[in-house]
């Protein structure tokens, strides 16, 4: 049965798609709209000027929680993506449409590690409110540059050893969970940032994680998983996390490593460390602290805004600035890919700031 309104449910496929609306979808979204979604194929079968339709709000992973506000009988859902807070278009989060294909009813006996980031006490918690207002975001509603899917790094960040009942990450770009501990893919393309609940212990190099949707455990290589960290991140640990997403490929609205954009990246890799930011740039700049230009530090921020408008794009520090000079990584919608550059004479013309997570 799916979701009804008023209740919770979680994302049960590995990469679930909102949408700004179900007449806004185009034939050439199908893949990503099959009940088993391959976005994979579906960024890949896209061109230069679909990769940035509008039609895309943001992209939800594997056990994300919603609540549901409403359905219709041709299988659609409007829902509230509780992980992603968005303050200018509602106290909860990120509204929008998915499939109920894609959605499994919440088990109120055990509430998902990502629910409990969505409720603000995270283990690294949410980011801090700064004094930074700005309205939209950018030119699209999934805010500035969205960004792209490439060779996003495999090599876990930190990978250790976790106990039996913490809450685990996915660190490798994709992942696949398997229905036995040596059996075959069960869920493919299980990707960075996934956060996935603990069944047990690991049996010859694999957990056995609790998956929405499914009565039994699958089973996840192990060497793919780390600890959800007790505290919070250095920046420059983020940062590394987002530079294994370099040369990916740049998609309005995208949070995967399948493709993303440019305040999808930024979220993304903060999730990682179990930080929850705002998923749009504008709020992201409301929900971080200003800092000084020419005191930036690798893993901060810049905002960028053309005057009198609103910001429309944010990029990672990369590099501490040198006689005026600045770099950063970022998912850069004229590239349409995640590149590591220095800001350009007119980008930097429409540089407003640097914040601090």
């Amino acid at each position: 049965m799916a979701p009804q309104p008023g209740h919770r449910a979680v994302v049960r496929v590995p990469v679930a798609t909102l949408w700004t609306a179900p007449e806004a979808v185009r034939p050439i979204d199908c893949p990503a709209l099959a009940g088993s979604p391959d976005v994979a194929a579906w960024i890949a079968g896209m061109d230069r000027d679909q990769l940035v339709g509008d039609c895309v709000l943001t992209q939800l992973l594997l056990g994300e929680p919603v609540r549901v506000t409403e359905t219709r009988p041709d299988g659609w859902v409007r829902v509230v993506a509780l992980g992603q807070p968005a303050a200018k278009l509602g106290a909860d989060g990120y509204p929008g449409w998915l499939r109920a294909a894609h959605l499994a009813d919440a088990d109120p006996s055990s509430p998902d590690p990502a629910d409990v980031a969505a409720a603000g006490s995270a283990p690294s918690g949410t980011a801090p409110a700064g004094p930074v207002g700005t309205g939209p975001s950018g030119p699209g509603p999934a805010g500035s540059s969205p960004s792209g899917s490439g060779p996003a790094g495999t090599g876990p960040s930190g990978a250790g050893s976790a106990a039996v009942d913490d809450p685990l990450t996915v660190d490798v770009a994709r992942t696949a969970l398997r229905a036995e501990p040596d059996g075959d893919a069960a869920l493919t393309g299980v990707v960075l940032g996934t956060r996935l609940t603990p069944a047990g212990p690991a049996v010859d190099g694999r957990r056995p994680v609790r998956v929405p949707g499914r009565a039994d455990p699958l089973w996840a290589t192990e060497n793919d998983l780390v600890p959800l960290p007790a505290e919070r991140p250095e920046a420059e640990n983020v940062l590394a996390v987002a530079e294994r997403l370099r040369d990916l490929v740049y998609v309005w609205g995208g949070m995967s490593t399948d493709g993303i954009d440019c305040s999808g990246l930024v979220h993304l890799a903060w999730r990682r460390y179990g930080v929850t930011l705002p998923r749009d740039a504008d709020d992201q700049a409301a929900a971080t602290s200003r800092v000084p230009l020419d005191a930036e530090r690798p893993g901060d921020l810049y905002f960028f805004a053309r005057p009198g408008r609103h910001i429309h794009h944010v990029g990672i520090v990369s590099a501490e600035p040198r006689g005026g000079r600045r770099r950063m990584l970022h998912a850069c919608y004229l590239t349409r890919r995640v590149v590591e550059e220095e800001l350009p004479a007119d980008r930097t013309a429409t540089l407003v700031g640097a914040h601090r997570v």
